[in-house]
């Protein structure tokens, strides 16, 4: 404004840029980026899955790439380094700095393998295989039962030396072998002790196939729901009546759950959580190693009691095998269908326990970082992409097409000791036979040692155990015989969850297994809440010291499982918990 005191004041020039504000593609790496994703849609919730084809290709994840990724999808660069940088098996680089060797050997060092020798491989391994191999401790790979256990890459190393390790390296042997698909299989025979799967080396046992799963009448169940030869209302009820609960650690009854999102309004999908990277735990890989196809038609029946209407699978990476078999199967169940399909989507974990978590899983599935969401809303009412979701754990529906077929009666018929139903226990420690026992609900561990695994180990005297896993608490041999199945171990400040079974013996220390544990959760916290994030390490730092403070340590417990997001962080304290109480010998 000219006050009249003088001539008015030019008007400021605006400054143009010459380039886009913030760092921009490079022409090489956005074209390397686009021939990667080919036609794919370049939808967020695919984030993790092009940030796998770009691990795959290049051994890492260059600065260049993730920037050109971002500018391909229309993302911030912050929201793809921060999903990049959030999960173990990416291996975020900048720009001119040499990526990791072309061949990593992971080494197994939760509990199961630990008890085998797996700090002396990791000891020795570095210095014997040289600067060209990395060699990284790794949490549970899900091969417990073959335990110590190691990967070249995405080889299986069963029952790992340094000898094997060092020739699949020599060889460049690094892909899981194939499966081959020539077997017929009942998940019943599995009921038989003598019959259980031992500890054997094999990576890749023959699997039925879908030719051969549709001439023993696979998919004829789903056909006919289809068809309207079944109503959906009486096949809730069976699952209800057949006291079937979910298999992957919270119990929740099946039959019940199928309501619930029936109930909700449409759009509705399914998720299917085979993401099982609770240390113990391998039950799930047994039976998608060798029956794919019964999972898949459980699934299918499942989404339409529910009226789901697309389906999204979540495995965990270090399936590699089985990612081939599921993506081989899937391929040829969609290219001749036995009647109308949902949308199916197999979607890649990236190295995340936390995402065993239903709603952390959820995320990951939506291209984020697996991070569990508040509750309520529950993922049955606001879940995948905001709508309501059937989440369901791989055995859990494994099981769906045997007991309608058969009747609930069928699988209630099974049971001890007051208890009803199958639980496949993953058992893995100081036994004879380790590996994937299905036995009645019910049954303790002295019975499930001496009926099924043969025996301790000659020289070992049962000490221990963990009945679900690293988050199930640990209890003293003298509390061997209660039942093991839901809500029979919440008294003594335990749990089943996944039913895997660790066993502990005269020469193993109770206060060793629980600083395992701890660093387990520590390292496979998310982060998100503090609780958790700091608990988890401070208990560690606590555990470590050479006179356990346990005053200070109930106390830590307390408020991690009062305040803590989700189960992680609730159940990381139970560990300690049982030592306190049962094991004070060892800590005073």
């Amino acid at each position: 404004m000219n006050d009249g005191a003088g001539a008015a004041t030019p008007a400021r020039k605006s400054k143009v840029r010459a380039t886009l504000k913030g760092r921009q593609p490079k022409p090489q790496a956005r074209a390397e980026v686009r021939q990667m994703l080919g036609d794919a849609p370049r939808r967020r919730d695919l984030l993790i899955e092009f940030l796998h084809r770009i691990q795959d290709r290049y051994g890492a994840l260059s600065d260049g790439h993730l920037v050109a990724l971002a500018a391909e999808m229309g993302l911030a660069m912050t929201e793809v380094y921060e999903v990049a940088t959030f999960y173990h098996h990416f291996d975020v680089v900048k720009d001119g700095a040499a990526a990791p060797p072309a061949v990593t050997v992971r080494v197994c060092d939760s509990l199961s393998c630990e008890l085998a020798g797996a700090k002396a491989l990791l000891d020795k391994l570095p210095k014997l295989l040289g600067k060209d191999v990395r060699v990284l401790h790794a949490p549970c790979i899900g091969r417990c039962e073959q335990a110590p256990a190691a990967t070249v890459h995405q080889h299986p190393v069963p029952h790992a030396t340094v000898e094997k390790i060092q020739a699949l390296v020599k060889a460049r042997d690094l892909s899981h072998p194939a499966a081959r698909d020539r077997a017929t299989f009942a998940p019943e025979s599995f009921i038989e002790p003598l019959d259980t799967p031992g500890p054997g080396s094999t990576v890749s046992p023959a699997y039925v196939g879908y030719d051969t799963y549709r001439k023993a009448g696979g998919y004829r169940l789903i056909a006919e729901c289809l068809a309207g030869a079944h109503d959906a209302e009486a096949l809730i009820q069976k699952m209800e009546h057949s006291g079937l609960r979910g298999l992957g650690g919270a119990g929740f009854p099946t039959g019940r759950k199928w309501r619930i999102v029936r109930a909700e309004a449409q759009p509705k999908v399914a998720a299917l959580n085979i993401d099982e990277g609770e240390p113990g735990t391998f039950k799930d890989r047994v039976y998608l190693e060798r029956d794919p196809h019964r999972f898949l038609e459980g699934m299918l029946i499942a989404a339409w009691a529910a009226q789901a209407g697309a389906c999204y699978i979540y495995l965990r990476d270090e399936y590699h095998g089985c990612r081939a078999l599921l993506e081989r199967e899937l391929a040829r169940l969609k290219a001749d269908p036995p009647c109308a399909l949902p949308v199916i989507e197999l979607r890649r974990g990236a190295g995340a326990y936390i995402c065993g978590e239903e709603s952390a899983m959820i995320e990951s599935i939506e291209g984020k970082r697996g991070m569990p969401r508040l509750r309520p809303p529950y993922v049955a009412q606001v879940g995948l992409f905001g709508y309501p979701t059937l989440e369901h754990n791989f055995e859990t529906v494994y099981w769906v097409r045997d007991i309608l077929e058969k009747g609930p009666e069928w699988f209630a018929g099974f049971g001890r000791n007051g208890r009803k139903g199958l639980r496949s226990f993953s058992v893995s420690g100081r036994v004879k036979k380790p590996g994937m026992h299905l036995a009645s609900a019910g049954i303790t561990v002295r019975e499930l040692i001496d009926e099924y695994c043969g025996g301790m180990l000659d020289g070992h005297r049962f000490y221990a155990y963990l009945p679900g896993g690293a988050s199930g608490g640990i209890l003293p041999a003298t509390m061997a015989d209660i039942p093991l199945d839901f809500d029979t171990l919440n008294q003594h400040g335990c749990l089943i969850g996944s039913a895997a079974v660790v066993i502990l013996s005269d020469q193993d220390r109770a206060t060793d297994a629980a600083r395992n544990l701890l660093a387990f959760f520590k390292e496979e916290s998310c982060g998100q809440c503090t609780p958790c994030r700091v608990g988890t390490a401070k208990a560690l730092a606590l555990m470590q010291q050479p006179k356990w403070d346990a005053p200070l340590l109930q106390e830590l417990s307390q408020a991690m499982m009062d305040a803590s997001i989700c189960g992680l962080g609730q159940a990381a304290p139970n560990p300690i918990l049982c030592v306190t109480k049962y094991f004070g010998h060892e800590i005073s």
